[in-house]
């Protein structure tokens, strides 16, 4: 992939020694992203123990027990899926490319990813699993209480504005700088009303 205002042949102009070190630092990034991929190996061992826990004890746990670790094991599905996202969105927004374009694997929203749209996204899983704590606080409500149950909700509220203020952020800066990068065919002249 080329950059926007130079063509993909021209050489590289070696950096000067300052901004090669501040270019390069991105790297002290990776040992972040492989203890993620570590704490993703926790979830899935976390995964299996509360399966194996409802499969041995599927005869003997009622329905609202049942629910509550169905909804324990969406929950750890949820936050496997934000890992990934920041894994694999985060190493290629901040540290550098993974060259899986083409790839028949590659992940839809990999190839439009960037810091806006990572943000929007985290935020949207971080709603998800806010409402599945929420739906298993509200199932076993007997076991909370109200001010556990107000905080929860608060909070989860703050994530709902939050992300609405984030992708409203994301969308504004998105259409202030869509001309600016749209090639010559893109740009829609504006007409004026007669």
């Amino acid at each position: 992939m080329s950059t926007p205002g130079r063509p993909s042949d021209a050489p590289l102009r070696p950096l000067r020694p300052l901004p090669r070190l501040i270019f390069f630092s991105r790297w002290l990034q990776l040992p972040l992203y492989l203890g993620l991929i570590a704490a993703q190996g926790v979830y899935v061992y976390k995964f299996l123990v509360e399966l194996w826990h409802l499969i041995s004890h599927a005869t003997t746990l009622d329905e609202t027990q049942i629910m509550l670790v169905v909804l324990g094991l969406i929950d750890v599905v949820m936050i496997s899926n934000l890992l990934i996202m920041v894994i694999i969105g985060g190493y290629e927004t901040f540290v550098s490319r993974l060259g899986v374009e083409g790839h028949p694997d590659e992940p839809e929203w990999l190839d439009h990813v960037n810091a806006g749209v990572l943000k929007v996204k985290l935020s949207m899983a971080l709603i998800s699993i806010s409402s599945i704590h929420l739906l298993k606080t509200f199932i076993d409500a007997a076991q909370q209480t109200p001010h556990t149950i107000m905080w929860q909700v608060i909070i989860h509220c703050v994530f709902l504005l939050s992300a609405v203020v984030m992708a409203v952020v994301n969308k504004m800066t998105n259409e202030s700088h869509a001309p600016a990068y749209a090639t010559p065919q893109q740009v829609i002249p504006h007409t004026r009303p007669h």
